[in-house]
């Protein structure tokens, strides 16, 4: 059913507005925000965190006047969609049977995927698990496989910090949601890993007159806030941060869909151990039948909408380079 969201169409001079709706998927009700005819075929974007479907609100209109639908559904626990009761039982899989389950209820037999930071995980899983369902991968800044392996980051490394249960909680619920989506806009837009000194937490590593990003807005802030004020962190608390304790290391084994890695080289995820290896070294070669990486020198961990019209081109250069019966 349409929901009534007081968001203004980002393009408001376009004909083709985005439109919401949710659908029922394994006994939640799940938010999507979707534009574009599927003359092309359909492209799903799967979004990180602090991220909701509205991270997308570029590329989704860009493709859509390429030629294809583009749906970004908020993640279980985020936005618009529900939390789920058990939010402590957060799993990966949960993810992928949900962008099954989306599929299935608006009836689209395959996809382009679409994703970036801990929504590039289930992406993968997608597309090894349902190889027939999916036509390509566009991923920003995470490649495959991906061994994540934190022992050489000291204590104050933000994911270590955010995975004990209750830090995150005390260290946020000091501020009201926008204070703490500020934050975290600011910190990941950096070159260097967020890391907190002793006696520090991780939302004191930016005060609240440190300045947003050039492109990132009041208006965009106030956006994600108002998202997040639905359902707060509890899930986005476990799902990525704590559930990589019960699993989140892609396996090794080939993917045989089309992949096109677009990597910021001033994303800090780059610093990541191993991460630099993967990708530089050749052994995600190893991993992908058909693959491309493109790096951005400038762009950072939120380069879809850093740099938008270099995102936008690369994605849809990677769908005409692709362009397949997505419908059977």
């Amino acid at each position: 059913m349409p929901l009534q969201i007081p968001d203004p169409n980002p393009n408001p001079e376009k004909k083709m507005e985005i439109e919401h709706n949710e659908v029922s998927i394994n006994g939640l009700n799940l938010h999507i925000a979707q534009i574009g005819k599927d003359e092309l075929g359909t492209v799903v974007f799967l979004h990180g965190f602090p991220e909701i479907w509205y991270s997308w609100r570029h590329q989704m209109i860009a493709v859509a006047e390429a030629g294809h639908k583009a749906i970004a559904p908020d993640w279980r626990g985020y936005g618009l969609s529900d939390q789920p009761q058990d939010p402590e039982n957060a799993a990966w899989e949960h993810l992928i049977s949900d962008i099954l389950g989306i599929l299935d209820a608006l009836s689209i037999p395959k996809v382009f995927l679409v994703a970036k930071d801990f929504g590039a995980l289930p992406a993968y899983l997608f597309a090894l698990t349902y190889p027939d369902r999916t036509c390509g991968i566009v991923c920003i800044g995470i490649p495959y496989p991906m061994s994540l392996n934190f022992d050489s980051l000291p204590e104050g490394f933000y994911i270590k910090r955010w995975q004990e249960i209750g830090r995150a909680e005390a260290d946020f619920g000091r501020f009201d949601v926008k204070r703490v989506v500020r934050t975290i806009y600011i910190l990941f837009s950096k070159s260097e890993i967020p890391i907190a000194p002793e006696g520090k937490e991780i939302i004191d590593l930016a005060d609240s007159s440190a300045p947003l990003p050039e492109w990132f807005t009041e208006q965009d802030l106030s956006q994600y806030a108002s998202l997040y004020e639905k359902n707060g962190f509890a899930y986005p608390l476990e799902m990525p941060y704590r559930a990589l304790l019960k699993g989140g290391n892609l396996p090794d084994a080939k993917i045989q869909a089309p992949v096109l890695l677009i990597q910021g080289e001033k994303d800090y995820v780059f610093k990541f151990p191993g991460v630099y290896e993967v990708i530089k070294g050749g052994i995600m070669q190893k991993y992908v039948s058909n693959l491309e990486i493109s790096y951005m020198p400038e762009g950072n961990h939120f380069a879809q909408e850093q740099l938008p019209d270099q995102v936008n081109q690369l994605i849809i250069g990677f769908l005409k380079g692709h362009q397949v019966n997505s419908q059977g």
